[in-house]
């Protein structure tokens, strides 16, 4: 076998397999569709690099027709794809409109005013500026997270390529009259041997946030409580320690406030565990509105709930308390019969000093044990000081 063949299945066999990966990929995680469109984008870039050195029935120009279409389809795939991937919006006109100009260029000077030359530029142009256009896409993120700067840094390497690399080759060693000994040409071989690399880069990049996104996932279930959608204990004391730890720092007061829904075991006896499901979602639907994305909100137990709030001291919390207990006792919980009345108690603790959490959630939970002592369905505040970790001994005298 030459060394031309060799070179000319690389790319093919490169793209199948990774099309073939991310198929795979798909397969596992259904709710991510971008990883079935890289699919098809490496799949249809794999079909254009053989319809380079295969000749179909219909004949030469159509067959260039057909491969270029599959090229153009791929790179609008794998631009779509990648932006979708990091939340941006898909510039759908502006990838097709390059993806159109550079096919509507080709065919004129495939079949109008046949010039091979003017054919490689026109879609190495139209390429070069899909790559650039998802530059610009992903700049505004790139400084997000690893893949995001090493993607972003990836398509301005490859708009460079498609522009620089082209015209380098195309005034050293062109013009190119026909395809006689084009594939052997300096041309054909750099592109390839860029494409392969390039393409190998970027889904290594993209398979890398595939798998930041399961870990991300699994994470989020581990601390994650599934029937309220708020963090379970285990969640909650690591964010609130994470949060303590910033805002002792910055010198912000942050507050404490614990809930506990009132009588919920005759709740579920009396309705139904169905019920109280319904009764604990609606609780923390409440709960997480009034805190925002600001908060911390966590359910630490059965019926019992916990938010921190940063930037609020004793006051702010009953504040906030307070409107979440009005809102809630004078609302209805779909599912339950009208007139049923479902409310909460809470205890408020104000942090003082470097207070840890478990310090600060013991004052919280005294605080609301006297609400639910005092006839539930109120706020009650801690204004106890967390006990001093050392008292120096007095000097003694005489």
């Amino acid at each position: 076998m030459d060394t031309g063949l060799l070179i000319a299945l690389l790319n093919p066999t490169i793209a199948l397999a990774l099309g073939a990966a991310f198929l795979v990929l798909w397969s596992y995680q259904r709710h991510r569709p971008y990883l079935a469109v890289l699919a098809l984008s490496y799949s249809l870039s794999a079909v254009g690099f053989l319809l380079q050195y295969f000749t179909l029935p219909i004949g030469m120009p159509l067959t260039k027709l057909v491969s270029n279409i599959c090229f153009s389809i791929a790179g609008c795939c794998l631009a779509g794809a990648i932006v979708h991937r990091y939340g941006r919006k898909v510039p759908y006109v502006g990838i097709g409109a390059l993806a159109c100009g550079g096919l509507a260029s080709f065919c004129w000077f495939l079949f109008i005013a046949p010039d091979l030359t003017w054919r490689i530029l026109a879609m190495n142009f139209a390429f070069g500026g899909i790559s650039l256009l998802v530059a610009a896409e992903l700049r505004p993120v790139r400084n997000s997270g690893p893949t995001e700067k090493i993607l972003f840094v990836l398509s301005l390497l490859s708009g460079v390529n498609f522009f620089v690399r082209t015209l380098v080759v195309v005034i050293a060693h062109g013009p190119f009259t026909s395809y006689d000994g084009f594939y052997g040409s300096s041309y054909w071989t750099t592109a390839l041997l860029s494409h392969a690399l390039l393409s190998l880069l970027i889904a290594l990049c993209l398979f890398s946030a595939a798998a930041l996104d399961v870990l991300k996932a699994l994470k989020t279930e581990t601390f994650t409580d599934p029937l309220s959608g708020l963090l379970n204990r285990r969640g909650f004391e690591e964010r609130g320690m994470l949060l303590l730890r910033h805002c002792a720092s910055a010198r912000f007061p942050v507050a404490l406030v614990l809930a506990d829904l009132d009588h919920f075991k005759a709740l579920n006896d009396v309705h139904g565990h169905g019920a109280g499901d319904r009764v604990i979602a609606d609780f923390a639907a409440k709960l997480r509105s009034a805190a925002g994305a600001r908060g911390v909100a966590g359910r630490i137990g059965g019926e019992e709930f916990a938010v921190l709030l940063p930037l609020s001291d004793l006051a702010a919390a009953r504040l906030f308390a307070e409107a979440v207990r009005t809102v809630y006792s004078a609302g209805h919980v779909d599912g339950l019969p009208q007139g049923t009345k479902v409310t909460a108690s809470f205890g408020v603790a104000a942090r003082s000093g470097d207070e840890a959490l478990e310090p600060l959630m013991r004052r919280a939970d005294d605080a609301l044990y006297k609400a639910k002592k005092n006839g539930r369905d109120s706020v009650r505040l801690s204004y106890e000081r967390p006990e001093t970790a050392f008292l120096p001994e007095p000097l003694k005298t005489g």
